[in-house]
Formats: structure tokens, sequence, C-alpha cells
């Protein structure tokens, strides 16, 4: 497992994640700290759900940097003005929003799937260790304010986490985990997911018939 790597993904998907977090939380009408809550939860959720699967010290509370750019972005995000939004528009539907959740939603997963392999986990372990990083923080932010999690009724989210692990577990049996590689998953995974908002792609629903 390349640290390098990880450490730049795991970053891009954390800065991406708490920009996200921010505008979720700016549609819920919350103050400052709920903004904080929810920035930290989306940003650091999932690797903190990782982490406690694999049964080591969570890389959050034990290094500064991961908390440090959550509170940049959030920075940020105030002083660009994130926060002013009409009305009569949807957050969820603003462009930034949709990239940046898929961005950190590829960038985690691909963290999660790198470090399961490191644990020496079985395919299984792979998928649902990138889904758990990629997808986590996502739902306990969701939850904590209260709201269906995104995941669930949005193109192919979950799925799409899934899918990158799987692809990297066999990146990882062929050897084709350099940075050329992983860039190209990570790009397709983002561009994916984003046709699949764009275009309503959804796995088939299963009606109740009475």
């Amino acid at each position: 497992m390349s640290v390098d790597i990880l450490l730049i993904l795991e970053n891009i998907g954390i800065a991406s994640a708490a920009v996200s977090g921010f505008l979720f939380a700016v549609r819920k009408k919350c103050d400052w700290l709920g903004i904080f809550i929810a920035s930290f939860l989306t940003a650091l959720g999932g690797g903190i759900l990782r982490d406690m699967i694999v049964g080591r010290p969570i890389y959050s509370f034990t290094h500064y940097l991961p908390g440090l750019n959550v509170i940049i972005m959030i920075i940020f995000c105030g002083v660009m003005k994130f926060y002013k939004v009409s009305k009569h528009e949807k957050i969820e539907k603003k462009p930034l929003f949709i990239m940046s959740d898929a961005i950190d939603l590829v960038s985690f997963s691909i963290v999660g799937a790198m470090v399961a392999l490191h644990y020496e986990y079985n395919i299984f372990g792979v998928i649902l260790l990138a889904f758990c990083n990629g997808a986590g923080g996502g739902i306990l932010r969701d939850v904590l304010l209260n709201e269906i999690p995104w995941m669930l009724h949005t193109g192919l989210y979950g799925t799409i986490s899934m899918l990158v692990g799987f692809i990297y577990f066999f990146m990882d049996k062929f050897g084709a985990t350099n940075i050329y590689f992983i860039m190209l998953l990570f790009t397709a995974g983002v561009i994916f997911r984003m046709f699949a908002y764009y275009k309503s792609w959804h796995l088939p629903e299963v009606r109740y018939e009475k």
C-alpha cells in the first residue's frame, strides 16, 4: 500500500466531503456548530468506521491533518459565502455539491479498499470496507440531520462505492496499483457517478404489491 497515494486520496476526499457537509448543513439551516459537526461527520465519519472495523487507532484522532483539513474547508466555504443560496434553489442539485460528493465518494472508496488489502481482507471485506469508507460519512451526516440517507435514493451511490472496491481488488491482484491506474479508477468513478446522478440511473426497484 503506497502511503503517499493513500494520503493524497484521503485528503482530497476529506476536503471535498467537508464542502458537501457544509452545503448540506446550510440546507438544514444549521448554526455554525451544526455546520462544523455535519462537515466533520461527512469528511471523517467513513474513516472512523473503517478504522473501527480493522481494529486500528482512529487516524483522525491520532493525526492533526484531517481535522485541520475540515476546519480550513469550512473557513474557505464561509469566506466564499457558499451559504448564500436562493430559497428556491435546492443545494443537493447544485453542481458544486454533486461534484464534491462524487469526489469524496470515490476517493474514500479507494482508500477503504487499500486499507482492507493492507489488512489482508478477502474480496468481500474489500468491498464492504470500500463502502463503509466511501458512504459511511454521508450516512452519519444524514442520520444526524434527519434525512433519508443520500445513498438510498440517488444515482447508484452505494453501488459505485462497492464497484470501486471490487475493481481495486483485482487491480491489486494484477499489480496495477501505481498512481496512473489509481487516478484512472478515480477519474472513471467520478465521471460514472456524475452520469448516474444526472441520468437518474438506479438499480431496479422492488415494489410491494398487495
